[in-house]
This record gives C-alpha cells, structure tokens and sequence, in this order.
C-alpha cells in the first residue's frame, strides 16, 4: 500500500500538489489519502482510544475536581460533567453518569482528592500521548524528543484542557440563563427567539474549539504552520461525534438492542462501541489534516524537529 502521509509525498517529488489539481480531482485525492492513512493502522487506534476514553474518564474529572478546589471552582466540575454527558447517547449517559459522581464524591478533598488527581495527570497522559503518536503516524514523522519531554507536555496540555473545559462549561451555563430569562421575562423575546436558539448548538462549538486546540498542539512542530490546515480535522471530528451521538442509539435499536448477545454487559458494549466510532473519526480527521498538508520546501523544513 502505498504511503500517502506528508513526508512520503516530499520523498516524491513528481507528486502533484493539491493546488495543480482540478476542484473534483483535489476532492478525490485528499479523501483517498486519509482513506488509506486509516485503513493502514486506524482502526487498531480507534480501539485503542475506546480502551484510553473509558480508563482515563473518570481520572480527568478527578484531576478536575482537584484544580477546581485549588481554584475555589468547585461547582464548575458539576457543569463541565453535565456538559459532556450531553455529547454522548443516553445509554452511554446513564452507564456513567452516577460512576462518575461517585467517583467524584468518594474522594471528596484534601490528601486523598490530591493522590487520586497526580494517578489521573498520569494516566490521563497515556491518552494524550495516544493521540500524539496517531498524529505522527498520520503525518509520517517520527518523535525526537525524549519520554519524559512530551510526558510534561502531556500534564500541561492536560491542565490546561481542565480549565478550559470548566470555563467553556461554565460560559454554557451562563448562556442558558440568559436565553431562559430573554425568553420569559423580556417581552421582545419571540423577536429574538432564532438567535436565541443558536445557544443550542454551543456544545458543538466548544466542542471544535476543543478538538482544533488539541490538533494544533500535538501536530508535529514542522506541520503547525504553513500550508497545514487543522480546522477541516477538528471539525470533521465534532460533525462525526455529533452524528454517532444522534445515530448510534437508532442503529442500535434497530438491530434489537444488544442486550440478547451481551446480558447484562450491553451497557459497557455500547459505550465501547460509542468511544471507538468516535476514535475512528477522530483518526479521520488526522488523517485528513495530513492529506490537506503540503511539504514544499519553502513552507516546510526538513531541518525542523518533530515535536
């Protein structure tokens, strides 16, 4: 099969660039390329990813309600799990909606809140480094620093990922008690009611801002700029979560539940299969930042260290 990620084409130098190409003909071989880079080694890594999301969940909201307390932020973590439980399907919600506020009140605060957060800055890391490693894969380059480097980085992006999870949460809510009194005690509130309803689809927003913050952070360092596009990987990604959240419970109930195969595990099933569709487009929209990236030599260093 041949290599279709950025530093094989650079090795090519009879490869056309996207912008030689005619409008269909461009179309054609961007979806190729990210086809092929996800046929290679995707799904594997949509495993992977479903395996990490359900680990390192409820590590993250410890490591949440930590920096929450530090920061005398404390409902905030109530908001931001509130806000993600809305972007999964209902069965996934109802799995894990009360492990996760059990996990949160049994380890309450002090020493042992604080020991529970330095085990999820690290395991939550494994997941953070999962996804760096997709992205070199996606974009043919190898890592050049050592372990501990990028482990530092991936605490970094991780607390920085908390805090903006809770602020974008807490935004949310803000949002929604503006929209509610607009539109119960204002009475230009029907004149306002289409802008109003454009609230709805904040979780989609924050949700893109999110998922392009974490592509433009991992994505190797000679790829972050130039003619290196991240926003058409993010968004693809936010548009398919949004799609798997809507459609999963539909398909399911479609082929009559899982219940008869699984028993009682149906539940944990449909909540892995939940988190690999969506670490299956999250390969995708990897893979299509790297189809979109060109390498001319003016643009992209060799010399630059892929970080």
């Amino acid at each position: 099969m041949t290599d279709e990620s950025p530093e094989a084409r650079r090795r090519r130098p009879f490869d056309k660039h996207l912008d030689e190409m005619r409008s269909g003909g461009r179309i054609y071989t961007v979806f190729k390329r990210a086809a092929l880079g996800v046929y290679a080694d995707g799904f594997i890594h949509a495993g992977n990813i479903a395996y990490l999301a359900l680990l390192t969940m409820f590590p993250f909201f410890i490591v949440m309600a930590a920096l929450a307390q530090l920061f005398g932020r404390t409902p905030d973590v109530q908001h931001a799990v509130y806000g993600f439980l809305r972007t999964v399907p209902r069965s996934v919600r109802e799995l894990i909606s009360q492990p996760i506020n059990d996990v949160l009140a049994a380890n309450g605060s002090g020493t042992l809140l604080w020991l529970g957060a330095i085990v999820g800055l690290w395991t939550v890391g494994s997941f953070v480094e999962t996804i760096r490693d997709i992205l070199h894969r996606a974009y043919g380059t190898t890592p050049s620093k050592g372990f501990w480097h990028y482990r530092a980085g991936s605490i970094l992006i991780i607390i920085a990922s908390v805090i903006l999870a809770m602020s974008a949460f807490s935004a949310q809510v803000v949002l929604t008690g503006i929209e509610q009194f607009i539109w119960r005690l204002l009475p230009i509130g029907l004149e306002f009611q289409p802008l109003i309803n454009l609230s709805r689809i904040a979780p989609l927003l924050m949700l893109i801002a999110a998922l392009y913050a974490m592509f433009a952070t991992l994505t190797p360092l000679k790829y972050r700029t130039g003619p290196c596009p991240k926003w058409p990987g993010a968004l693809f990604t936010a548009v398919w979560w949004m799609a798997v959240t809507m459609l999963l419970p539909v398909v399911v109930a479609a082929f009559g539940g899982y219940g008869r195969t699984y028993g009682s595990l149906a539940g944990v099933i449909v909540t892995l299969l939940f988190f690999w569709l969506v670490g299956l487009g999250l390969v995708f929209g990897a893979h299509l930042n790297a189809a979109l990236a060109e390498t001319p030599e003016t643009s992209v260093k060799d010399e630059t260290p892929n970080l």
